[in-house]
């Protein structure tokens, strides 16, 4: 599967038609959009959508931290039309599920919603692509079923790294993802801020410097929901707590030896 060597998520060839109004943004076309789809999970279901034919080669996209399925919008038109691509949302992303309540989110749940999704399609063999946090748990798949894994796309992304946290650090940082979650838990009763499409679009923007404005239009159409008075981001608040393991880096050189996969890294 190729690649062209310049492509970026947010930066690709402008389409012909400019997107239609925010305020008309729940009903806006993607295009070459085949299906939208839902896999059941214990707590509600993993919500997806795919591009091409089912009967072709399989290719699994997963976006980056608070991101969403739309990431992949502009990119998946360009590529080779005998793929079938499916992008997901991970839990408390997109149109995805929120995880049950009282519990914090933890990298390798990511990391068991590609297993999960994969059983229900019944894949055995397929290519993993991931951008950012979507290329970290593509890499740790890799290594922990490579056998499932034919290549690994990694778009800004090293796949995952050492990050080793010793003594208070390691202390601390488990310490904030407990007081983080118990804050959460104390305001859940309030309920969620209502923003107009374009103050929803520019708090967007200002936290992603990298976003054109097309692009922030992209992912809110999946990562907000339209309610009266106007948009409430569908994201779970928790998700924006880091809660992962550290790796020492013989850990990780003894996981990447796991790896079957060809890799491709695009930076």
């Amino acid at each position: 599967m190729r690649l062209h060597r310049h492509a970026k998520l947010y930066r690709l060839q402008e389409i012909e038609n400019e997107m239609p109004s925010l305020l008309k943004w729940s009903s806006l076309p993607v295009a070459g959009m085949v299906s939208e789809l839902k896999f059941p999970v214990p707590w509600g279901h993993i919500a997806a959508k795919a591009w091409g034919s089912p009967q072709g080669r399989p290719v699994l996209c997963l976006h980056g931290w608070l991101d969403n399925a739309n990431t992949f919008n502009r990119l998946i038109p360009l590529l080779p039309k005998d793929y079938y691509y499916m992008a997901m949302d991970f839990g408390g992303h997109g149109l995805s599920s929120h995880r049950p309540a009282g519990f914090p989110y933890h990298f390798l749940d990511y990391v068991s919603e590609i297993r999960r999704v994969t059983a229900a399609l019944k894949w055995s063999r397929f290519t993993l692509m991931g951008h950012s946090l979507g290329g970290s748990v593509a890499g740790m798949f890799s290594c922990i079923f490579p056998e499932m894994v034919d290549k690994l796309i990694l778009v800004e992304s090293y796949g995952f790294f050492p990050a080793p946290q010793k003594g208070d650090a390691w202390l601390n940082s488990k310490r904030k993802v407990i007081e983080r979650l118990l804050s959460l838990e104390e305001n859940k009763h309030q309920p969620p801020k209502i923003r107009s499409p374009q103050e929803a679009l520019q708090r967007l923007l200002q936290a992603n410097s990298h976003l054109t404005e097309e692009s922030g239009r992209i992912l809110l159409q999946r990562g907000a929901t339209e309610v009266p008075g106007g948009l409430v981001y569908n994201r779970d608040m928790r998700a924006l707590t880091h809660n992962q393991d550290s790796l020492t880096l013989e850990q990780c050189v003894s996981f990447l030896n796991k790896i079957q996969a060809s890799v491709l890294m695009i930076m």
